[in-house]
C-alpha cells in the first residue's frame, strides 16, 4: 500500500463545535459565553437543542414533525413523532460531493498488508447491490439480518444495506465462540446470515467455516446464507451464496435504489450488553435516534466533511473489533462525510514478535487525521518504549481518541509529547465514555477546552449527565453513581423480546425510577471535567468489550475440576485491566496449571480469548448473599482499595466465614499495587 497522496495540508481547521455555535448565534441568536453555558441550555431546552442539532445536521424528512419530544419520561420518550429518515440515505447525501473532491469513503487494510479503497460511489454501488439481493430472497423491514464479520468493508456494506431496505442489522465478532453467538442470536432469530470463512489475526489463519456451518445449523431461522471468502477456510459452506457474487451488480436497477424513507423509531440494530445474571441484552436502537446522537457527537469528535474546506482530506480511524460499540461510531464517521479507516487484525504483531507499530503505521499510510483506539492500547504502546518518531508520516495525525477504560494522565502525557516532537505540540486528546447501551458517548471532547490529562473533557451536549450519592443527591468532587436525569435520543428502544418492558426497565431504571443508571462510577470535576473509576456493577469490560459474569461461569463450572467460581475485572494505573477468577477446585483437584489450560480452553471456546482470566486463584469458598447471588461487587470493591466497613456487612452474606480470607487477599493484592506504582515513579524520577 503507497502512502497516501490525496490528503491536503490545510490551516487548522476550525472547531466542529465553534461552527456550531457560530450558526447558533447567526440563526437563532442564542450565544454562550462558556461551555457550560453551552452544556446546560442543551439539557434544560432538550426540545430547543435538539431541534437545532436536526436543523444544523441537514437530517430530512419527507413528512413533518409533529413534536420534538413526545414526552419527558423515562423509558418511553418519544422524538420527532411523525418524521421520516433512514441512516444509509443520510449516509449516501455525502456521496455527489465527496466523488467530485476527490475523497475516498472507505480506506481498509488487513495485517497481511493487502489494501482496499472504496469511493462513494462504489460504496453506494455495492450497498445497493446487496439491498436488491437482499430483498429478492424475502428480506425487508424488521426482518433480522446477522453478520458474522471482522473489521472489513464488506461488514460496512452489510449495515448500510440492510438499513436502506429497513431490515434489522446485527453483528458479531468472528472471534467469539459458537456458544456466545448463539446465545445472542437465539433470541433476535436471524433470517439471513453473512460470515466470512476464515480471519487472519496475529499472524495466523484461522478457519470459522465449520464456526459458519454450525451456526446455520443451530439457527433453522436462517433462509439465506452469504460468505466472504477469506483464503484460509478448510471447507465450503453448505448453501452458501458467494458475498462477492451479491455484490457486483451494475444495472439500472441498483443505479435507481433509494434507501427507503422509514419512521424515525424504526430499529436500526441490535446490539449486545450483558449484565451479572441471564442471557445478553439484546439492545435495540432506532435509525432517527442514532442518526441525532451522531449528529451532536460529531461536534465533540470534530468531525466534518473531508470534502469541505474546513476539513479537506480528513480521515477517521477507530481501532475496534467488529463486535464493540465503536465499530459502529467508526462507521458513524460516513455520516458526517468523513473518509473512515478500517484495520483488520492484531495492533501488536504477534506473541512471538510484537509490533505496535502496525497501526501507527497503516495511520501514516492511509493519512489518518483522527486516531483512536481503547485506552490500553496507547499504555501497551508506552510500556513497549515505542518512538513515534521513527514512523514516517505520522505527523498527519491531528486528534487522539481513548475509551473502553480510563487513560492515566501519565500516558496521555507521553502521548502528547511524542507528537509535540513530531511538530504536533497541540495535539488534542478526545477521551470518551459512553456504552452499548446508548452507541454514543455521555462524556467526551471539545478541542476548545483546556487539556485534562487522565479525565475527559465535558459531559456531552444533551446529556443530563450527574454523579449520584447513595442517596439519590447529585456531588460533585465525590464518586458517584453516573445517572442520565433526563432523556436521550439514542437510549434503547427496548430490548428484543422483553414484552412489556420490564428486563429494560430493571436494567437502567430499577435503582431510581425514571432516571437511567448507567453502571459506571463517576466524579465531575468543579472546572466541568470527568473521571470514570470503572464499572460500580460486576460486568466485565475488557477492551470496550463487555461480557456478563453468567456467561463466563456457563463455560467454566460444567468442568469436572471446578466446584464454584467467581470472577472480577479491575482496572489498572496503566490504563490496562486484570481479569481475576477465585476457584473453589473439585475434592482432590488443586488450582494447577492444567486447570489453567482448561480453564482458558473452555472460555476461548464459548466465548472468546479477550474473556480468559488473568489470573487464577484458589479459594476455600465463594461468598453469596442471603439469596445466594455471588458477592462480585463487593469484592471488587474490596480489591479496588474501599474501606472494608463500605462494602461488605457480616449480616449480608450467607458466607460470614470466609470474608476475612478476601479482605486478606485485597489487602495482598493492594501492597502489590502500590509497590509496582512506587517502582514506575522510582523509574520516572
Amino acid at each position: 500500500m503507497t502512502r497516501a497522496t490525496t490528503r491536503v495540508d490545510v490551516p487548522a481547521p476550525i472547531p466542529q463545535i465553534r461552527l456550531y455555535q457560530d450558526w447558533l448565534k447567526r440563526t437563532h441568536r442564542r450565544e454562550f459565553a462558556t461551555y457550560e453555558d453551552l452544556r446546560r441550555w442543551s439539557v434544560d431546552d432538550l426540545e430547543g437543542f435538539w431541534r437545532s442539532i436536526w436543523d444544523y445536521d441537514g437530517i430530512e424528512s419527507p413528512t413533518p414533525c409533529a413534536a420534538v419530544l413526545g414526552n419527558d419520561e423515562m423509558p418511553g420518550a418519544r422524538w420527532f413523532e411523525g418524521t421520516h429518515v433512514n441512516y444509509a440515505r443520510h449516509v449516501f447525501r455525502h456521496a455527489a460531493a465527496a466523488e467530485a473532491a476527490g475523497q475516498p469513503a472507505i480506506i481498509a487494510m488487513d495485517e497481511l498488508g493487502a489494501s482496499l479503497t472504496l469511493s462513494w460511489a462504489e460504496l453506494r454501488r455495492q450497498t445497493a447491490s446487496l439491498a436488491l439481493e437482499l430483498r429478492a430472497r424475502g428480506i425487508g423491514r424488521g426482518d433480522r439480518v446477522a453478520a458474522y464479520l471482522p473489521n472489513i468493508p464488506a461488514a460496512v456494506v452489510g449495515l448500510l444495506a440492510c438499513a436502506g431496505l429497513g431490515a434489522i442489522w446485527t453483528l458479531c465478532s468472528p472471534d467469539m465462540g459458537i456458544n456466545a453467538v448463539l446465545d445472542r442470536w437465539r433470541q433476535t432469530e436471524p433470517k439471513a446470515l453473512i460470515a466470512v470463512d476464515g480471519i487472519f489475526y496475529a499472524g495466523k489463519a484461522i478457519d470459522r467455516s465449520a464456526a459458519v456451518a454450525r451456526l446455520c445449523e443451530q439457527l433453522p431461522s436462517i433462509e439465506t446464507r452469504f460468505i466472504v471468502a477469506s483464503g484460509c477456510a478448510g471447507a465450503e459452506v453448505p448453501g452458501a451464496i458467494a458475498f462477492e457474487q451479491a455484490i457486483a451488480r451494475e444495472d439500472t436497477a441498483v443505479s435507481a435504489f433509494e434507501p427507503e424513507w422509514l419512521p424515525f423509531d424504526h430499529p436500526l440494530w441490535i446490539l449486545y450488553s450483558s449484565g451479572t445474571t441471564g442471557l445478553p441484552k439484546p439492545i435495540v436502537h432506532g435509525h432517527g435516534g442514532v442518526l441525532l446522537a451522531a449528529a451532536a457527537g460529531r461536534l465533540h469528535f470534530d468531525l466534518g466533511p473531508s470534502y469541505a474546506a474546513n476539513n479537506l482530506g480528513d480521515r477517521f480511524h477507530w481501532y475496534s473489533a467488529s463486535g464493540w460499540v465503536m465499530w459502529n461510531i467508526q462507521v458513524g464517521g460516513l455520516l458526517s462525510g468523513t473518509t473512515i479507516c478500517l484495520f483488520d487484525g492484531s495492533p501488536s504483531g504477534t506473541k512471538n514478535e510484537p509490533d505496535w507499530t502496525r497501526l501507527w503505521e497503516f495511520a501514516a499510510r492511509s493519512g489518518v487525521t483522527w486516531f483512536g483506539a481503547g485506552a490500553a492500547f496507547f499504555a501497551s504502546c508506552r510500556k513497549s518504549g515505542l518512538d513515534l518518531g521513527t514512523i514516517e508520516g505520522i505527523d498527519c495525525i491531528r486528534a487522539l481518541g481513548s475509551t473502553g477504560s480510563p487513560l492515566p494522565p501519565d500516558v496521555q502525557r507521553w502521548g502528547s509529547a511524542q507528537f509535540a516532537a513530531l511538530g504536533r505540540p497541540d495535539i488534542w486528546w478526545c477521551n470518551v465514555s459512553g456504552g452499548t447501551e446508548i452507541a454514543a458517548a455521555f462524556m467526551a471532547g471539545n478541542p476548545e477546552l483546556p487539556d485534562t490529562p487522565g479525565r475527559l473533557q465535558c459531559r456531552h451536549l444533551g446529556a443530563a449527565i450527574e454523579a449520584w450519592d447513595e442517596a439519590g443527591k447529585p456531588v460533585t468532587g465525590d464518586v458517584g453513581e453516573l445517572v442520565c436525569t433526563r432523556p436521550f435520543p439514542s437510549m434503547p428502544l427496548y430490548f428484543w423480546g422483553d414484552e412489556g418492558g420490564s428486563r429494560y426497565r430493571q436494567s437502567y431504571f430499577e435503582t431510581w425510577p425514571g432516571v437511567w443508571r448507567h453502571g459506571d462510577w463517576l466524579t465531575i470535576g468543579t472546572d466541568g471535567s470527568c473521571t470514570i473509576s470503572g464499572r460500580s456493577d460486576a460486568t466485565i469490560n475488557r477492551h470496550g468489550v463487555r461480557m456478563g459474569t453468567a456467561e463466563i461461569y456457563a463455560a467454566i463450572e460444567g468442568l469436572p475440576q471446578v466446584a464454584d467460581t467467581m470472577i472480577i475485572d479491575l482496572e489498572g494505573d496503566e490504563g490496562d485491566s486484570k481479569l481475576i477468577l477465585f476457584v473453589v477446585p473439585a475434592e482432590g483437584v488443586s488450582v494447577d496449571a492444567a486447570m489453567e489450560a482448561a480453564v482458558a480452553a473452555a472460555i476461548r471456546t464459548s466465548l472468546s480469548p479477550r474473556f480468559v482470566p488473568d489470573l487464577l486463584i484458589s479459594a476455600p469458598a465463594i461468598p453469596r448473599t442471603l439469596s445466594g447471588k455471588k458477592q462480585e461487587l463487593p469484592i471488587k470493591r474490596l480489591f479496588a482499595g474501599w474501606p472494608v466497613a463500605k462494602v461488605v456487612s457480616a449480616d449480608a452474606t450467607a458466607t460470614p466465614e470466609v470474608l476475612p480470607w478476601y479482605v486478606e487477599q485485597a489487602q495482598l493484592w493492594q501492597r502489590d499495587v502500590e509497590t509496582a506504582r512506587n517502582r514506575r515513579l522510582g523509574e520516572v524520577i
